[in-house]
C-alpha cells in the first residue's frame, strides 16, 4: 500500500508538504535533518502531547525531505530559504503569529525565521542546538561522505554511521540529504543570535555531543533559557518525555493557549 499524499503548499517554486492537527494556537514544528514531520513529531508523541494541552500542532516536511520536493542543488538549502518555506507555510494558513518547535536542523531554520520574520514568531524552542548554532557543525563533512558511501559497511566515523543508518530507516533520499548537509549548516552570527527578540528555550540532551553548550546560547540570547534533557544523546532526546514537559511549561509561559490564558 502507498503512502498518501498530505496537503501541500508551494514555496520558492517547490512543492511541499505539512500536516495540521488539533486546534487552538499554533505550533510549528521542524523537523532535524534526515527526519520528516511524521520521523520527528507524529511517532515521538510530540503531536500527541501539544494537541493534548490544547495546541494545534503543524508538521512540515522541509525540503529535500518527506513527501516534499527534493532538489539535487546545495544552493536550494540555505537556512535562510529554509526558514522563508515555513513563513510560506503560516501565510498558506494564513497564520498571523505561531510558536515554533524545531529540533536540530530544525531548530537553526526556527532560528533564521526568529531572525528574519520576528514578527510571525511568538516563541521559540531549540531542541537539539545549542552553541552550534553559532559554530556550526564539525561532523558535517563525514555525514555527506557517509551518505555518498556505496554500503554502511565501509563507514567507522561514528556520525556518519549514525545519520546513514537514520536515512536508511526513513527511506530518505541521500542524494538529496547530501545537498541539503552542504548549506543547511551554515552558522548564525552571533550578533543575529543577540537580535533573536523572542523567548527562545534551548533544550539539549545531557550526552548530546552534536549541538554545542545550552547554557552558552542561552545567555546569548535576550529572552533566553536552558534546559537540560537528563541522559540524552542527540539521536534519543527527541521524544523524550522531559523535554516535552519542560517545552509545555515554557509555552505555558510564553504562548498559553486559551485555556490557560
Amino acid at each position: 500500500m502507498g503512502i498518501s499524499a498530505l496537503p501541500s503548499f508551494q514555496s520558492d517554486g517547490l512543492t511541499l508538504a505539512y500536516q495540521v492537527f488539533g486546534e487552538g494556537r499554533p505550533v510549528l514544528c521542524i523537523h532535524g535533518f534526515a527526519s520528516s514531520g511524521k520521523v520527528n513529531w507524529i511517532d515521538t508523541g510530540w503531536v500527541e502531547t501539544l494537541t493534548g494541552a490544547g495546541y494545534q500542532a503543524i508538521t512540515l516536511d522541509n525540503r529535500g525531505h518527506g513527501q516534499s520536493d527534493k532538489p539535487y542543488d546545495p544552493e536550494r538549502y540555505y537556512p535562510q530559504d529554509m526558514a522563508r518555506d515555513a513563513v510560506a507555510l503560516l501565510d498558506h494558513l494564513g497564520i498571523e503569529q505561531a510558536a515554533v518547535l524545531g529540533y536540530s536542523m530544525g531548530a537553526r531554520i526556527a532560528a533564521f525565521m526568529a531572525f528574519q520574520d520576528e514578527e510571525r514568531v511568538a516563541a521559540v524552542i531549540f531542541g537539539g542546538m545549542g552553541m552550534n548554532l553559532i559554530n556550526g557543525l564539525s561532523d558535517g563533512n563525514d555525514i555527506i561522505k557517509g551518505l555518498s558511501a556505496p554500503t554502511l559497511a565501509e563507514l567507522t566515523h561514528p556520525t556518519a554511521r549514525q545519520f546513514r543508518i537514520f536515512a536508511d530507516h526513513t527511506k530518505a533520499d541521500r542524494q538529496a540529504l547530501a545537498a541539503c548537509m552542504e548549506t543547511s549548516r551554515q552558522p548564525m552570527a552571533r550578533a543575529d543570535v543577540r537580535r533573536i527578540a523572542a523567548p527562545v528555550l534551548v533544550a539539549v540532551g545531557e550526552a548530546d555531543d552534536m549541538a554545542g553548550a545550552p547554557e552558552e546560547l542561552a545567555a546569548l540570547l535576550p529572552r533566553g533559557e536552558a534546559f537540560v534533557i537528563p541522559k540524552r544523546d542527540h539521536m534519543r532526546a527527541t521524544g523524550d518525555p522531559k523535554f516535552k514537559a519542560a517545552a509545555l511549561e515554557f509555552l505555558g509561559r510564553t504562548f498559553p493557549n486559551f485555556s490557560q490564558s
